[in-house]
């Protein structure tokens, strides 16, 4: 447990696997809709995975829409390299002369260029062809058609001239001026046309995906805030029942804090942790395993270099983190030491000032607080670095892919869309790794938080009382108690109560006086049935307790005890406390009994007065009013358990005479430290150790000069 006033550094299941079992065996009841709900996040991750080679064919598409048809001009080249092959043109050379349109000089220059064409290779023969005059090429060539677009042979000539012109020079500037310059049967072939059919179905199938994705998203988060609320409500509920059913002794063993933090922050982080960790563990892991596999199945070659350059930023992350961890774990630890050192030092801060220890107090907060301040400032520093070097991890990812993608698509090996996937592989691999890291994080902590819920709810219960069917009926108890060799122990090496034996009569007043921890309320407790006695029995009206429910022996009784508690709400309903038929009227009169009516006057509202137990009321007024409560419950026993503690003397005798008025016509046990209240009780009983060791009137006991006799009379000794 943390100190007062610390933080409690975060715990670690002892039992990882177990303690995960276990929680998975309680989900039952939602198992279908945890299975839709982490089935819906792992078909949300795969959808995410396929739109990256969607969006690859989304823009391999785009860039061969905006640029020319080089499939369709390499064709036309072709057709019409055939055309002027050797073996195409030789008959019809030797026919030139006898074409009107072409002249003599050209007869002649023709002849002259095709002496040279045996000798030429492929290329040098197309150059020498293009110096043909036009009037031969047009003889030369023949009309080509190619998908239903006819290249006259006339469009030919003009392409070939324009060719011829534009040399060996590249470039997008040349490339658009050849583009602008081409004849139109040739540009409306060639031209850049983009597949806007194809670009639809893509985006429609896109935006199909993310539609998906998304609302499979929004039914995962709902399914799993639904089976994380219904669950920690589940928790809650079994927690309160539990509490109704543990024996007293657990409370009595347990803090009340650590109780609290089971109830609240243990479920919380449960329910906080299964709405958060479970279903993002599986969508990352599916994101990460998925982002691999899609990528080798891509391209190999990207798919490593991806995975290489991630690694090394991952290796650099981790390094750091297991150098943080230490700094982390002291930061917690020191800044529950200064915690709890400064409530200890402001809870006793008026003895602090009365020894004058301020400059002691002052030294020993200042090596606390620079403690704090060194593993707070090495932790936060390491910790800030994690944020740039995801952002470097992720960049140097994308320069890797995109220098390798270049060199892999200048060589003709994929496509520009396939870069464009791998960048957002790189992103899909590499965000997953730090967010599968956090949810192990908040499952282990999970599995803690619900090994001490389970802890809690496995705590051994009070006896069942199924088989009970006696009932005293409260309005004909008569009012007698009787105990017979009652032996308690709260555990098996010490015994408290050691052989208590007494008969109380109908409407007597005994009191149980005795030094600390002789068994007074140890008794009170075992006639409540808070605790199963060990040995002997308890007869109420001639019945054992234990034939009576604890329900119906708790109605029986009426008990004022010596820790007050308010509720938060009004006075006249914390003085009424479950008993709805009680009117103003008789909480007034019980208010008047007691002395505490001119206060509550004075307050605005009156009854209606808001109030709580941390509210500014002395303890005085508080028990004031728990008698008043007491005395509106018409029980025919009385249980008063150093009721008159927190008051002073003018209000104890005013309260007293409440009690002579309270007790009238009930059996009444009276538990006191201040003997002078219960100098009119009709049987005292001394105990020691466990045991009676004196038992009778206050003057009897008074005259037999033994122990009782010197408990009395100590107490004006020390007044004196």
């Amino acid at each position: 447990m943390p100190r007062p006033g610390g933080r409690r550094v975060q715990e670690k299941s002892k039992d990882f696997f177990g303690s995960t079992k276990r929680l998975i065996l309680n989900l039952k009841p939602w198992k279908y809709m945890m299975i839709l709900a982490l089935s819906l996040a792992m078909i949300s991750s795969i959808l995410s995975l396929i739109a990256p080679n969607q969006l690859s064919t989304f823009t391999d598409t785009i860039r061969e829409g905006i640029t020319p048809n080089t499939n369709q001009l390499k064709e036309l080249s072709a057709r019409i390299s055939t055309n002027l092959s050797q073996e195409k043109i030789g008959s019809k050379i030797a026919l030139i002369g006898t074409v009107d349109s072409i002249g003599e000089e050209e007869v002649q220059k023709t002849l002259e260029i095709m002496k040279e064409l045996p000798n030429a290779e492929e290329e040098q023969a197309l150059g020498y062809l293009l110096q043909l005059p036009d009037s031969v090429l047009l003889y030369l060539l023949e009309d080509i058609e190619i998908d239903k677009t006819i290249i006259s042979v006339s469009d030919q000539v003009a392409m070939l001239r324009l060719f011829s012109r534009m040399g060996g020079e590249t470039g997008t500037e040349k490339a658009l001026e050849l583009l602008d310059q081409l004849p139109d049967s040739v540009y409306s072939l060639i031209k850049p046309s983009i597949d806007m059919t194809k670009i639809k179905h893509i985006a429609i199938f896109m935006g199909t995906i993310y539609i998906l994705s998304s609302l499979f998203g929004y039914i995962e988060s709902y399914s799993m805030t639904t089976v994380s609320n219904h669950f920690a409500k589940n928790l809650r509920t079994r927690i309160s029942n539990k509490i109704n059913i543990l024996p007293l002794k657990y409370f009595d063993t347990h803090e009340t804090g650590d109780v609290l933090s089971r109830v609240t922050n243990d479920v919380d982080t449960i329910a906080q942790n299964l709405n958060n960790s479970l279903a993002t563990l599986v969508s990352c892991v599916t994101l990460f395993l998925g982002s691999i596999l899609m990528m080798f199945i891509t391209n190999w070659v990207m798919a490593i270099t991806a995975i290489l350059s991630s690694l090394i930023g991952f290796s650099l992350m981790f390094f750091l983190l297991g150098k943080s961890q230490k700094y982390f774990a002291a930061s917690q630890e020191a800044l529950g030491d200064i915690n709890g050192y400064i409530e200890e030092i402001y809870s006793g801060h008026n003895v602090v000032k009365a020894y004058n220890g301020s400059k002691s107090a002052i030294k020993d907060f200042e090596e606390l607080n620079n403690k704090l301040y060194e593993t707070k400032r090495k932790s936060i520093f390491l910790s800030g670095l994690m944020q740039p070097i995801m952002g470097f991890v992720g960049n140097f990812g994308y320069v890797a892919v995109c220098v390798v993608g270049a060199i892999l698509t200048m060589n003709g090996y994929i496509t520009f869309g396939v870069i464009v996937a791998f960048m957002i592989y790189v992103r899909l691999f590499t965000n997953p790794l730090s967010q599968i890291a956090q949810a192990m994080t908040n499952l282990q902590s999970t599995a803690a938080a619900s090994e001490r819920v389970f802890e809690f709810l496995d705590e051994k219960e009070m006896a069942s009382q199924e088989h009970i069917m006696k009932h005293l009926d409260r309005s004909k108890v008569k009012g007698e108690i009787t105990f017979k060799h009652v032996k308690f122990g709260y555990d098996e090496t010490r015994t408290i109560i050691n052989d208590f034996s007494v008969a109380v009569k109908p409407g007597q007043k005994v009191a149980i006086v005795g030094p600390t921890g002789a068994g007074k309320t140890t008794m009170v407790n075992l006639l409540m049935k808070f605790y199963e006695i060990n040995d002997g029995e308890i007869l109420i009206d001639g019945v054992s307790t234990k034939e009576l429910t604890r329900e119906n022996i708790h109605e029986l009784f009426c008990m004022v005890l010596q820790d007050t508690w308010l509720f938060e709400g009004t006075i006249g309903e914390n003085i009424k406390f479950n008993k709805n038929s009680v009117t103003e009227e008789q909480i007034w009169e019980a208010c008047q009994v007691v002395g505490v009516d001119h206060f509550i006057k004075t307050l605005p509202g009156a009854l209606h007065s808001n109030v709580g137990d941390t509210d500014t009321i002395s303890q005085g007024q508080k028990q004031l009013f728990t008698i008043a409560r007491g005395m509106l419950e018409d029980a025919p026993f009385l249980i008063l358990d150093e009721a008159t503690s927190n008051v002073d003397t003018r209000t104890e005798e005013l309260v007293q005479k409440a009690m002579d008025k309270l007790t009238e016509g009930r059996t009444s046990f009276i538990i006191a430290h201040r003997l002078s209240t219960i100098k009119n009780a009709d049987l005292i009983l001394v105990m020691k150790e466990g045991n009676i060791i004196e038992q009778g009137t206050h003057d009897e006991l008074m005259k037999k000069k033994g122990f009782y006799e010197g408990l009395y009379n100590s107490q004006f000794e020390k007044t004196i």
